[in-house]
């Protein structure tokens, strides 16, 4: 778990430093930073995209966890989480510490190193792949909250959680966690990572947050298939 609880800490670190630089920013150097972060997010979610196995399992697991998402409102319920802490934290309301909190939640779980980082930390004790994440995790925490605010430090709760419980069931996990459903894994959390960027990008608004589901989704039908 010290792996993961140092990541936490790296996102609030980079959060409040953000959160500091955000006062004597200009909003366009602001909105340039979150374009230049977007653009990033689509080619590595491109690049990423081309390590899966199978674009079956990548249609099924997008629809199905899509689907699964929107009825579940998943991003209608952390915005609402967000916006609430928000109002309570920042006279200037809660609406953007709502979009911070989940903007910088799927930036920081979605994708395999999230997953086989926790997964190494808790089988083999060998955490160099979640160091590499909290300084990768620090940076785009100082980038985010000079735009999002506290939103962004809040979500090393959601990192603490989800790395903290894959690292605690790593013995449980380890049987399914593959190599093909490694791979498929980071197919479909790559082409939510393009969502991400095309919303950091301002290109468009996905509700990302809704598509979590197609990774576990993405891991179950990786068992069946191959």
């Amino acid at each position: 778990m010290i792996a993961t609880i140092i990541n936490s800490a790296a996102v609030v670190a980079g959060g409040l430093i953000g959160l500091l630089a955000k006062k004597g920013l200009p909003e366009r150097v602001s909105k340039g930073i979150m374009t230049a972060i977007g653009l990033m997010l689509i080619c590595t979610g491109v690049k990423g995209y081309f390590d899966g196995n199978s674009t079956i399992v990548a249609i099924l697991s997008l629809a199905l966890g899509t689907g699964l998402g929107e009825l579940l409102r998943l991003e209608e319920r952390l915005n609402r989480l967000g916006e609430h802490i928000g109002a309570r934290v920042s006279r200037n309301g809660g609406s953007r510490v709502g979009e911070g909190l989940v903007t910088a939640t799927l930036l920081f779980c979605v994708g395999a190193m999230a997953v086989l980082g926790a997964l190494q930390s808790g089988l083999a004790g060998d955490h160099t792949t979640l160091y590499t994440k909290s300084l990768i995790d620090f940076i785009s925490a100082i980038l985010l909250a000079s735009t999002y605010g506290v939103g962004v430090a809040l979500s090393a709760i959601g990192v603490l959680v989800y790395q903290g419980a894959i690292t605690l069931l790593a013995g449980f996990l380890a049987p399914v966690m593959t190599p093909a459903a490694t791979a498929e894994l980071s197919a479909v959390g790559s082409i939510l990572l393009v969502g991400l960027g095309l919303n950091l990008a301002g290109a468009a608004k996905v509700r990302v947050m809704n598509m979590v589901p197609s990774i576990f989704i993405a891991i179950a039908l990786a068992q069946v298939i191959h």
